[in-house]
């Protein structure tokens, strides 16, 4: 990579990249013992954090335990999830809770006590929302004032990173783009967190956030990380389809309070499908929506709550009900067109329970690690838990554990960037890589991708760096969803539709190893 535009080198003992729920977390935990910098891509409210309506699962309530959570969370990850993992989450998320409102989050409540909710796969009502479907940005908005009151911590708005930097296999802290001042800043920390979010702009089709390309698996991949379980990437079932507009997600929590779905020809379909319908696993209703699709060749079908009542909707999905109502559907009174859209990655950087990634000096936390905390296929309204709960984690572990500051580091790898635009690479995978796979597809689209030539680009905007890392991801997700050779949770093979007991592992990809490995997780 062209680093002549270098100009100078900033040192730091902690350096955070990105600003969502994990991130922050972990750098309320950091303060106190050395410098903290949180870079953000975009604004420090661009997150996928910021977008999360469908709540946080909690074991609180009085008809809760955290053995049913705990239980629901491993019926979910179909076969997949890592036993310790979840434990870990569901034990340690009631405290993490009880500190968020300690620090001033409001959850909604009925009188003095809170209200859970129920969404699908769930066995008891333990989901808590704030203002009706606005939970991520009320956590965030808690954690960023929190970090922010807090000795030693900083933000860094609309700086992308580019690459991680290394010194003799360790790594070094990163290559960050100061994008408002078109150059490109060496930053040195004694312990580095990816915490980057999700990957769902590598499809065409999604409910995240224009920054969630990938970047922390991509630059982890670069740097000899272990990235396991990327071929598991979950679609919602229920984003709000118009043309020409953003995939908005309506929450899961909709069908928890009654919605319906509805095919283009107004029939009610998914009891035949599963015999819980709409609250059926996420996997199984995207799938059940695509079918409908196919059958009727219809772009979306209908999802509809109107039987609720008037203002039922208004008053408990203000920010979902003014967003339909601004494109023409009345919740409260109407269906509204939905598709699956990609929602949330299950895996990314592999990490043990303190997120400690395979490469010295490097950790990880929330989307963009893989703790096999969500198996094949992520309980609702548990990505914000894993963010409060593992970021936690990671920085006490970085706080404890990092080594003394690195003075020096190698120049980053050239950038290789393809030629190919965002939108084409996200209609690949959207059409290879999506809710319903073939090994035929999938080994097309490698192949497409293997023979687009590339250029070395210096990254001194967005674009190159967000194609290259969409490349590389895509690849990542193709070449594991490939190899496993069945259908289980979120990865569904058309030429593979069961599940088998040769595959009850998780894929481990490293880039000096080029095949796909299945292995069972062991814990550091």
């Amino acid at each position: 990579m062209d680093i002549e535009p270098l100009a100078e080198t900033i040192r730091t003992d902690f350096l955070v990249i990105g600003a969502g729920v994990a991130g922050m977390r972990a750098a309320i935990e950091l303060a106190g013992a050395g410098d903290v910098l949180v870079v953000a891509k975009d604004s420090l409210e661009e997150s996928s954090s910021e977008y999360a309506q469908g709540g946080i699962a909690v074991a609180l309530s009085d008809e809760d335990d955290v053995s049913l959570h705990e239980a629901d969370t491993l019926a979910a990850g179909d076969g997949l999830c890592e036993p310790a993992a979840v434990r870990v989450l569901v034990s340690e998320g009631p405290p993490r809770i009880e500190e968020l409102i300690q620090w001033g989050a409001e959850f909604d409540r009925d009188g003095s006590k809170l209200l859970f909710a129920r969404e699908g796969a769930h066995s008891r009502s333990r989901v808590l929302h704030s203002h009706g479907d606005s939970t991520g940005r009320e956590i965030a908005r808690t954690l960023y004032r929190r970090a922010a009151s807090l000795p030693g911590v900083r933000f860094e708005g609309f700086t992308a990173v580019v690459d991680l930097l290394i010194d003799e296999g360790r790594v070094a802290g990163a290559l960050i783009l100061d994008a408002r001042r078109g150059r490109l800043l060496a930053v040195l920390a004694r312990a580095t967190l990816l915490a980057t979010g999700g990957l769902g702009r590598v499809y065409s089709d999604t409910t995240n956030p224009d920054v969630a390309t990938g970047d922390g698996v991509a630059m982890a991949w670069r740097a000899g990380a272990v990235i396991s379980d990327i071929e598991f990437v979950q679609f919602h079932p229920t984003a709000l389809h118009v043309e020409g507009a953003p995939r908005f997600l309506l929450s899961e929590a909709l069908r928890g309070e009654g919605a319906i779905l509805l095919n283009s020809a107004g029939e009610r379909f998914m009891p035949r499908y599963h015999p819980m319908a709409e609250l059926a696993p996420r996997d199984v209703v995207s799938r059940a929506i695509v079918s409908e699709m196919r059958r009727e060749n219809a772009p979306h079908v209908w999802l509809d709550i109107s039987g609720r009542g008037p203002d039922f909707v208004r008053k408990r999905f203000p920010r979902i009900h003014s967003t339909c109502l601004a494109f023409g559907f009345d919740l409260d009174r109407q269906p509204a067109p939905v598709c699956p859209a990609a929602h949330y990655a299950m895996g990314g950087v592999w990490t043990d329970l303190d997120g400690r990634t395979t490469l010295e000096g490097l950790w990880s936390a929330g989307e963009a690690a893989c703790t096999g905390v969500h198996g094949a296929n992520r309980l609702a309204s548990n990505s914000l838990l894993e963010g409060v709960v593992f970021g936690a984690r990671a920085g006490r572990s970085m706080r404890e554990t990092a080594l003394p500051a690195p003075v020096r580091f190698s120049p980053p790898r050239p950038l290789s960037v393809p030629g190919l635009t965002l939108g084409e690479l996200r209609s690949m995978a959207m059409h290879s890589a999506g809710i319903i796979r073939s090994g035929e597809t999938l080994a097309e689209l490698l192949q497409r991708l293997e023979n687009t030539p590339s250029e070395s680009v210096p990254a001194l905007d967005r674009d190159p760096l967000e194609r290259a890392n969409t490349r590389t991801v895509l690849e990542l997700i193709a070449r594991c969803a490939l190899a496993r050779q069945e259908s289980r949770g979120a990865h569904h093979r058309t030429d593979f539709p069961e599940k088998s007991a040769l595959f009850e592992a998780h894929s481990w990809l490293v880039a000096d190893f080029p095949e796909v490995q299945f292995k069972s997780r062991s814990f550091r």
